[in-house]
């Protein structure tokens, strides 16, 4: 894989967290996508596939500017509201769906990411994400994830009565989770 300093041949110079863009970041995840279906990190997973009862997670690359990470999505496990600090970050879905949940300022919106979809993050995207299944599909949801620069915290939210949002906790991180 690249590294980051490749991905950054390319990109402008802005006054941001990152000299990433969110396309760099989308570009890095469909890249890595594509390694994970063609077999290239398969030493990371068991014989039988990710577990079925837990989320997993995995990093496949990491510097200054960049992580990125193999997370598994199973049932009943949300990631609750929350942002990634200041980080952007994308994702791909590599196999199964995922339904994701964003607050867009006044409202919550709903999107399914089906495999080979892709989603990206600035700053103060705030959303939760979860499993979301076809009726007949057990299996866990992989994605692919990117982070530039990596996660050192994130934040939980809540929607209030009167529809704001209200900031419950921030953890600090160096994984995909607080």
């Amino acid at each position: 894989m690249p590294t980051s300093a490749a991905l950054l041949s390319t990109a402008p110079a802005v006054s941001a967290p990152t000299r990433l863009r969110l396309p760099d970041l989308l570009e890095a995840t469909d890249r890595v996508a594509d390694q994970v279906l063609s077999g290239g990190h398969d030493r990371l997973l068991r014989a039988s596939g990710p577990p079925r009862d837990e989320r997993w997670f995995a990093r496949l690359h990491s510097d200054d500017e960049l992580d990125i990470w193999l997370i598994s999505w199973v049932p009943d496990r949300s990631t609750e509201l929350h942002d990634h600090g200041g980080s952007l970050g994308a994702l791909t879905v590599v196999s199964g769906a995922l339904r994701e949940t964003r607050w867009d300022g006044s409202v919550l919106r709903h999107r399914r990411l089906s495999a080979g979809d892709q989603a990206a993050f600035p700053l103060g995207w705030v959303h939760d994400v979860v499993w979301a299944p076809d009726r007949n599909d057990s299996a866990p949801t992989l994605s692919v994830h990117a982070y530039s620069p990596p996660l050192t915290a994130m934040s939980y939210y809540e929607v209030t009565h009167r529809n704001t949002l209200r900031r419950r906790r921030t953890q600090l991180t160096d994984g995909p989770e607080g």
